[in-house]
């Protein structure tokens, strides 16, 4: 009965999960959408670094721009995120497989065998922003995140070798919402993910006639968001539901002393549990107003046909402070209060040092550190013909470094009780996560062609490597291996004026067959984090499109 209860109350403890599996998915989504240039040249751009937007890209590449200059960037993202969940043969969890998700069969029909199955498919319906001023989400309407101008300005005075310049612009960012009846909905019903760059001041520095650095500081604000309903479709809720229905029912209603202490109560709720009911819902908020982050380039320019670029993204504190609600369902209240109501049930739950009871909700405070990876990137800019140009990146970030995160509470409780339990380096107010992240190195590619003085043709390609080992896949981070197409045109409007257009897609499906990940739907006893979809076959696809355009002009 003890784990029983130890399965009900892992709400924060999954949500800390899926908080984790939500950072992931954001971090693997960063550098599409910065720059239209870049974007348009598969971002293999460290030794050819874009305008002002060097900053990010290579700060070193300020030192090439001379007099006063602006930046304008309008960007358009679509996230499309699809999940389809399907039952393989011999589907069941502890002998039930009417499980709604994947069960066509007409609700509560008498029958706990699943007698015709049904493929979900759960996709988003639109895009989810975490508004820093109103700290609270606001759904955008079906259709693309539009935002613009993001403005950039830099400055060289006549004479010297110094740039000075400062970027607005999103490192990081990735939101949605679904419908109320969503089949995905058990790993996040609105999720918003975002790192905004407010100020960059930075500076480029003229070495030489062919070497130059730079160094840039960003000042941004970081937040994450989490709504999600729970559930638990493991063996010790099929044990508590053949309980309920098969071995309490005969005694409904009655008040037997001898039963509480025989099933330590779990008989004197109105309402039974089961492996596919709803347990709860969660949701989750937590920022930082503040959080620097700093860049190092260096940009090498033999000839006009050969350069080496190279960029250090120093690692990054992260310090989120936020609070939770976490909304028990009935028939959770019920179960758990009525173990603690009976005798043998309270005298197990005090040995594990676990509440007798919970109320309808649970309130606190939840703060977490992590730190941003490190990313090293460096590449070189070929021109073998008057008209081509060929850009050649190599891409390394250090995901090891998530090898756990901690989630720290501002009080003991209920959940923070049980992670002690369940989590190995946990205690009453703190919960570590397990995460065994590897780090990454991929290729980028660009191309550039110059069709007349004028215009200039781009393409790009990106192969991204997965951080994500295989038994922690889950439909909350659909972005592992991916591949990012681009294509752009650069039109020069006059002596001081650019204008830069790009599309650009980036796509990864990913397949988890049942009981493979830990994060999605292993099954048995010992699925301790997370697993809303165990024993059932997952796929995901994610398809992110984004178009662009800069005004680059000096002023």
């Amino acid at each position: 009965m003890t784990r029983i209860t130890g399965t009900l109350l892992r709400g924060i403890v999954s949500a800390c999960a899926l908080l984790a599996s939500g950072m992931v998915s954001a971090q693997l989504a960063t550098n599409i959408a910065l720059d239209v240039r870049a974007m348009s040249l598969g971002h293999a751009v460290t030794a050819d670094p874009p305008g002002i937007m060097s900053i990010h890209f290579n700060p070193a590449g300020l030192a090439r721009l001379e007099g006063r200059r602006m930046d304008l960037q309008f960007l358009g993202v679509d996230f499309n995120l699809e999940s389809t969940f399907s039952a393989p043969p011999n589907f069941g969890v502890f002998g039930f497989s009417d499980d709604p998700v994947v069960c066509a069969d007409a609700p509560d029909d008498g029958s706990d065998v699943c007698r015709e199955f049904k493929t979900s498919t759960s996709t988003v319906e639109g895009i989810s922003f975490y508004v820093p001023i109103l700290n609270d989400t606001v759904d955008l309407p079906p259709g693309p995140l539009v935002a613009g101008p993001l403005p950039a300005f830099s400055i060289k005075p006549p004479g010297s070798k110094f740039t000075f310049g400062t970027a607005t612009y999103l490192p990081l960012a990735a939101g949605f919402y679904r419908s109320d009846d969503d089949p995905g909905n058990y790993l996040g019903k609105r999720v918003a993910l975002e790192r905004i760059t407010y100020l960059s001041p930075s500076v480029g520095y003229q070495v030489s006639d062919t070497l130059s650095v730079g160094a840039s500081i960003g000042l941004s604000y970081q937040a994450m968001y989490l709504e999600t309903d729970f559930r638990s479709p493991n063996d010790l809720l099929g044990f508590a539901r053949i309980l309920d229905e098969s071995i309490c029912a005969p005694f409904a209603g009655e008040d037997n002393f001898a039963l509480d202490v025989l099933l330590f109560g779990v008989c004197r709720p109105d309402e039974g549990l089961g492996p596919f009911k709803n347990l709860a819902s969660l949701e989750v908020a937590m920022d930082q107003r503040l959080s620097p982050s700093w860049n190092l380039g260096v940009l090498w320019e033999p000839t006009d046909s050969f350069a080496w670029g190279a960029v250090w993204h120093a690692p990054v504190e992260v310090h989120l402070n936020g609070d939770y609600t976490l909304d028990y369902a009935n028939a959770t209240q019920e179960t758990l209060n009525g173990i603690g109501g009976s005798p043998t049930g309270a005298l197990a739950l005090a040995v594990l040092g676990l509440p007798a009871g919970i109320g309808a909700q649970e309130t606190g405070l939840i703060n977490m550190d992590v730190t941003m990876p490190a990313h090293f990137q460096t590449g070189i800019k070929l021109r073998p013909f008057e008209r081509w140009q060929f850009n050649i990146d190599a891409v390394w970030t250090d995901y090891e470094e998530w090898d756990a995160w901690a989630f720290e509470f501002d009080r003991s409780s209920a959940v923070t009780a049980l992670a002690r339990l369940f989590s190995p380096g946990s205690t009453n107010t703190r919960l570590r996560l397990p995460l065994e992240f590897q780090s990454t190195w991929n290729m980028a590619f660009g191309v550039q062609y110059d069709l007349t003085g004028r215009i200039q043709l781009r393409a790009g390609y990106e192969p991204r490597a997965s951080a994500i080992p295989d038994d922690r896949r889950s439909p909350l981070v659909p972005i592992n291996e991916a591949r990012y197409y681009s294509l752009g045109l650069g039109y020069q409007w006059d002596k001081d004026t650019e204008i830069d257009l790009g599309v650009a897609q980036l796509r990864s499906e990913d397949r988890i067959p049942a009981n493979t990940s830990c994060l999605a739907n292993c099954t048995g006893v010992d699925n301790v984090v997370y697993n809303p979809y165990a024993g059932l076959d997952i796929e995901t696809e994610a398809t992110i499109t984004i178009i662009g355009m800069a005004f680059r002009t000096a002023f």
